[in-house]
């Protein structure tokens, strides 16, 4: 089967997502890339089954994520904050772990579509993406404009397409 003829398949798949945000600072009122998530899933037709705020500390996040990945209702989990090189920055470490299958474009190509806005900075960046037990999970940077250039350039556009193939 061609792609052109997965994508065809896959129009109209929508998932149950879960999004995390992980700070030490934020708080809902002012999460706003944890926010352009859940309007841009929900925009696309996914649905969002849960929203929680961690601070940055494996132990806080690994329980989140875990908790998440055994939940049937949840089939993807989208992750912003935490991926930098500063010493409490642990959420790279602690997604690394739960991945099985890991999307390397995923991050390839955020770094990519990263440099054509922000020069050399992109390098810095490490966001990831895979299969968590069952549970596709994406781990963004914690800028909004970060978060906004992977929902539109990479995730929801491929969104439907993900779940269809993991359930196929």
């Amino acid at each position: 089967m061609t792609t052109d003829e997965h994508h065809c398949k896959a129009s109209g798949t929508l998932a149950r997502c879960a999004v995390l945000t992980i700070s030490d600072t934020r708080t809902e009122a002012n999460d706003s890339s944890g926010r352009f998530i859940r309007d841009s899933l929900g925009a696309a037709g996914h649905s969002v089954a849960a929203y929680q705020i961690v601070k940055d500390d494996p132990e806080a996040i690994e329980r989140q994520l875990r908790t998440w990945t055994r939940n049937s209702d949840v089939q993807v989990i989208c992750c912003t904050g935490g991926t930098g090189i500063a010493p409490r920055d642990s959420t790279i470490e602690v997604a690394e772990r739960l991945i099985g299958k890991k999307l390397d474009g995923f991050g390839e190509l955020f770094r990519m579509l990263s440099w054509e806005e922000i020069g050399a900075a992109a390098m810095l960046s490490r966001a990831v993406a895979g299969l968590a037990e069952e549970t596709m999970l994406f781990v963004m940077p914690g800028s909004t404009n970060a978060v906004r250039l992977a929902m539109h350039k990479l995730i929801i556009p491929e969104l439907s397409h993900l779940i269809w193939v993991r359930s196929a």
